[in-house]
């Protein structure tokens, strides 16, 4: 298959690598565009592979050029495809950003997040929440860092899980990232409900591109695998992507 453009919207740390996954230009009648996870053939998803020919890191709302060789789907994980990272580099195309960023976020939101969060027919979906909020915690002796999320859906795609107080693991680098900053030489615990997100982000809209994990005690559990604001969040790579 020749090369495909991929709008990245997530970009995750995992225990022994990374995840990554976005859309293609593809249509889907739940979806709306469609979903894949670039996986390589043997072996787990490196850093190293999701970077260019010049060695920069690929980031969320890059759309980057992959050379797609062959799916792989592994229910609920449909959305796999085997990625050549050796003999075709990632290349940068362009960045989703300003007006087409906004109207790209409100006009592409799963029509059924049932399908994932609670029929596990699929395992990627990109939902627009009525509410949310934010959990950070950092652990001063052991160093354990976490960062949840919870959030409040229309429909039928709540679940315990994502609408408890204490929510859901938020794998997004980025994301954790910011977690780390907001709570450095300040606090031990940091929660923050939706109107102190919007106002600490300078955001109008959050959107969260949502996943299910591979399977861990029995089950595949939802985790938000990339938190999108319009206009974007800012951030400083030298504080480092730290999960």
């Amino acid at each position: 298959m020749p090369n495909k453009e991929v709008l990245i919207l997530a970009m995750t740390e995992m225990h022994t690598g990374i995840c990554t996954a976005g859309v293609t230009r593809d249509r889907d009648p739940a979806s709306v565009l469609q979903w894949v996870r670039p996986v390589r053939e043997f072996d787990t998803l490196l850093p190293g592979d999701m970077t260019t020919v010049e060695g920069a890191p690929i980031q969320c709302s890059d759309v980057v050029s992959l050379n797609l060789t062959q799916p792989r789907p592994n229910p609920p994980h449909v959305e796999d495809w085997v990625v050549d990272f050796v003999h075709s580099r990632p290349r940068v195309v362009r960045r989703l950003e300003g007006e087409r960023r906004a109207r790209f976020f409100a006009n592409h939101l799963d029509r059924r997040p049932e399908d994932v969060l609670i029929n596990h027919k699929r395992s990627l979906c990109l939902v627009e929440p009525q509410r949310v909020w934010a959990l950070f915690t950092l652990d001063r002796y052991s160093g354990k860092y976490q960062s949840r999320m919870g959030f409040e859906l229309t429909g039928d795609a709540n679940i315990p899980y994502i609408n408890s107080p204490r929510g859901v693991t938020v794998t997004d680098l980025k994301w954790r990232a910011k977690g780390r900053i907001w709570l450095e030489g300040r606090e031990r615990a940091l929660t923050l409900d939706h109107g102190q997100l919007l106002a600490r982000l300078e955001a109008d809209a959050i959107y969260l591109a949502v996943g299910l994990s591979r399977p861990w005690q029995g089950k595949h559990w939802p985790l938000v695998i990339g938190v999108h604001t319009v206009p974007d969040y800012t951030w400083e790579p030298n504080d480092g992507l730290s999960a």
